[in-house]
């Protein structure tokens, strides 16, 4: 469900700039940065680099100056904060983006790169274990490794002779 429509059920009222003015949250039409920040849960600095990075539209600026947004700022915000948590760059947030203002379904291009997403982190985590098994059987030869001169450490050198470690 959409955001505007959870706060059309929440208050009641139409969703849209509006929706806010009952609580005192907006400003001469707007949410102001800070507000925007603390009801998405991002930072002020965030929100000024996705508009930098063009992944949020730039706001309207009231007589102050003061950048103000609209709901359909709180709904983008929202969408990019998911997004990145499943792993999607900036870029590819924004492609997202791109694909539903010119009037299509997005999400059969959602589904490939989630697939991606997940096929990368499979060979991550595979390379993550290996990894782990290889720190585990330098600990454990630790005491036996021999004290042979090293240009730096003996324990990490002796590894490549006991086929420890890997080029990468």
């Amino acid at each position: 469900m959409a955001v505007a429509q959870v706060e059309t059920r929440r208050h009641g009222a139409s969703p849209g700039i509006r929706g806010a003015d009952r609580n005192g949250d907006e400003v001469n039409g707007g949410l102001k940065i800070g507000q925007l920040a603390r009801q998405v849960g991002v930072t002020a600095k965030a929100i000024r680099f996705y508009e930098a990075k063009r992944v949020l539209p730039r706001p309207t600026r009231g007589a102050n100056g003061y950048r103000l947004y609209g709901q359909g700022a709180v709904e983008t915000l929202t969408f990019v904060k998911q997004a990145a948590g499943l792993g999607l760059t900036l870029a590819e947030i924004r492609e997202i983006i791109a694909i539903r203002q010119g009037g299509g379904p997005p999400c059969r291009h959602v589904r490939r790169l989630l697939q991606d997403k997940a096929r990368e982190l499979d060979v991550k985590l595979r390379d993550l274990i290996e990894m782990r098994r290889l720190i585990r059987r330098s600990l454990a030869a630790w005491s036996r490794a021999s004290w042979r001169r090293a240009v730096v450490c003996p324990h990490i050198e002796g590894q490549r002779e006991a086929g420890g470690a890997r080029a990468r």
